[in-house]
């Protein structure tokens, strides 16, 4: 069981091995000193979420419980799998209210945006304190461009950061859970308020190669590609990236990501699975005609701790969205424990995604976080 103590209202961190008895009550006499608002829960696909939840709610009565399965999770530590982390938001300088942005199949954006402008309306903001948004997608829906694009529409320039559900490397069933009801094809926003000053961090490490393809053939809603350069896409992609098409996994597709240019950057289209009939499915959009490039990849950790240092501040929690394909590239390249140490030094929280959204925009195999940093320290720097 991971420990974080109760300081001057600060988020709280407490975590344990999904199969550990009584987690739900290690949990809560973690959590419940901190007296919190709110509440996430990221868990293990195995970890029986929707019980985890019920029991928080239970024990800290007025408390918002969100949460959702993941893909793997860390607490200010090294990458976990098999476990729970839960994140309390104290009450004390926290407020918040969460929604769900249901049957996401149907695409009722008329319906969600209602339900989120009256959610705005009624949660009257104070100038004198930071609003933020936070999105959980089922990562399986193939919806996230557009409940990301719907909400960014409606919360006018708020920060909106968020991940897509995951189930492991598995790809069959995610939850996500309010206040101990759960649901699949769906989405949760939560809207927050604090006095805690909040700065966005977002990182990736490719670069564009020289290496560029042209998609000849897609079913985009189905995020699939069949055609790459007029030949099967894997056997094309493998190609290019200079394997056999037997040895593609998600531990090649992250070391080997597609890159696509929308507005003067590049984003990553990652790969999620190689199709029997030898197609490739994405975790992101993608249509017929498109241009891509394969990325290149940079160091995994000097940027990123170099940008760390850039805050405003030393954080008191980075509230973190992270791609699963991030953590197998780090994974592989043996940098576990350089990882550990820098989420421990700057408080990093959160869970695996199956992607990422923050701007309006749906992403894959980024660090997507929002740091808390005290106001008086983020004053003096």
């Amino acid at each position: 069981m991971q420990r974080e103590g109760v300081q001057s209202g600060r988020p709280v961190v407490a975590s344990g091995q999904s199969d550990e008895p009584g987690l739900v009550a290690r949990l809560l006499a973690e959590l419940g000193p901190a007296e919190p608002a709110a509440v996430m829960v990221f868990a293990s696909p195995s970890a029986g979420l929707t019980g985890i939840a019920q029991g928080l709610g239970e024990g800290l009565p007025g408390c918002r419980v969100i949460g959702c399965s993941s893909a793997g999770e860390f607490a200010c530590g090294g990458y976990c799998n098999g476990s729970v982390v839960a994140i309390g938001l104290p009450a004390a300088r926290f407020r918040a209210d969460a929604i769900w942005l249901r049957n996401l199949p149907g695409l009722g954006v008329s319906d969600w945006m209602a339900d989120l402008r009256a959610q705005m309306a009624r949660f009257e903001p104070n100038g004198r304190r930071s609003r933020f948004g936070l999105l959980l997608i089922d990562g399986l829906s193939q919806q996230e461009e557009l409940v990301a694009a719907t909400v960014d529409a409606v919360s006018h320039r708020l920060p909106v950061l968020g991940g897509s559900a995951g189930d492991g490397l598995r790809f069959e069933q995610t939850c996500l859970v309010l206040d101990g009801v759960s649901h699949a094809d769906s989405a949760i926003f939560c809207l927050f308020e604090t006095d805690f000053a909040i700065e966005e961090v977002i990182f990736d490490h490719f670069s564009p190669s020289a290496t560029r393809m042209v998609v000849t053939q897609a079913i985009p809603e189905e995020r699939l590609i069949l055609e790459i350069n007029a030949e099967p896409a894997a056997e094309e992609y493998a190609r290019l990236i200079g394997v056999p098409v037997a040895a593609l996994n998600p531990r090649a597709f992250a070391e080997n990501p597609l890159l696509v240019r929308m507005g003067g950057q590049y984003y990553v289209r990652a790969i999620r699975e190689v199709t029997p009939q030898g197609g490739l499915t994405l975790m992101s959009s993608i249509e017929t005609g498109v241009m891509m490039t394969l990325g290149r990849a940079d160091d995994l950790t000097h940027g990123f701790e170099a940008r760390l240092r850039a805050l405003g501040g030393p954080p008191v929690l980075i509230l973190t969205f992270d791609c699963i394909l991030r953590r197998l590239a780090l994974e592989q390249a043996g940098l576990e424990a350089a990882v550990a140490r820098i989420f421990g030094q700057y408080r990093i929280a959160g869970f695996n995604t199956y992607g990422e959204q923050h701007g309006g925009v749906h992403v894959n195999q980024t660090f997507v976080g929002l740091a808390f940093l005290d106001p008086e320290a983020a004053h003096a720097a």
